[in-house]
């Protein structure tokens, strides 16, 4: 019996030692992206893989673009869609994720997240696509690490460049170009607000490109960017 206990304490051990490596390898790539952008996220690698499967020669639109060549109404736009208290919060919007709860329980199912960009931002570096108890526990982590580390504004400029906008289409530069044939610094207030809107199921909205959900949605963001406030 002993024996079996110290095997058992061995294991649980090795596994703590694993997710601490884990953290500090998640941090030591945060402290990195501080200064130095990221050439591409856990989701994105994911979303080329599928691609892959199946046309092998399949590659993503991405262009990093810094944050002063990104459109402000395209900034403001992405507040007013996803994220109103994003300069206010210090990653989580408890209030947003209280009306989530509150709407999912009564729709019974999930209808709203609730998550900050920042939340988002965490889920597309680092974590996979499966909706799980230790990734929602992992995202927290992140979460914290990221905006202990870096400013509104550097979280923003990531999270600008490596959302997903269409099948295959990452990043503000990528998908002002392949919507409007425009630059991201040059988008309009109604070609940023479209984008915006389209965020929430962007594969989807690539398809459908005037789903009258979209377009509400639309319209609504356009009358929510002028108090929209930005890092």
């Amino acid at each position: 019996m002993k024996k079996l206990w110290s095997w058992i304490w061995r294991i649980v051990g090795a596994l703590l030692l694993l997710l601490l490596l884990y953290q500090l390898w998640i941090f030591a790539h945060i402290a990195w992206w501080v200064k130095h952008n990221p050439s591409t996220s856990a989701f994105m690698d994911q979303r080329l893989l599928m691609m892959q499967s199946k046309r092998p020669d399949a590659e993503l639109r991405h262009q990093w673009v810094p944050y002063a060549k990104i459109s402000n109404n395209l900034k403001r736009a992405m507040i007013a869609s996803e994220d109103a208290k994003f300069v206010d919060h210090e990653g989580f919007d408890w209030e947003g994720i209280q009306k989530a709860y509150e709407k999912n329980l009564k729709k019974g199912k999930i209808v709203a997240g609730g998550s900050t960009i920042s939340q988002q931002l965490a889920k597309n570096l680092f974590l996979s696509t499966k909706r799980t108890p230790w990734r929602k526990a992992e995202e927290v982590l992140i979460t914290v690490m990221l905006e202990q580390m870096m400013t509104k504004q550097r979280i923003f400029e990531i999270y600008l460049n490596v959302i997903e906008w269409g099948n295959g289409v990452f990043g503000a530069e990528a998908a002002a170009r392949y919507y409007y044939r425009v630059s991201a610094a040059q988008l309009s207030a109604t070609q940023a607000a479209k984008l915006a809107a389209m965020v929430p199921n962007p594969r989807y909205y690539d398809q459908h490109r005037e789903a009258r959900g979209m377009l509400r949605k639309t319209q609504i963001i356009l009358k929510r960017m002028n108090d929209a406030e930005i890092p």
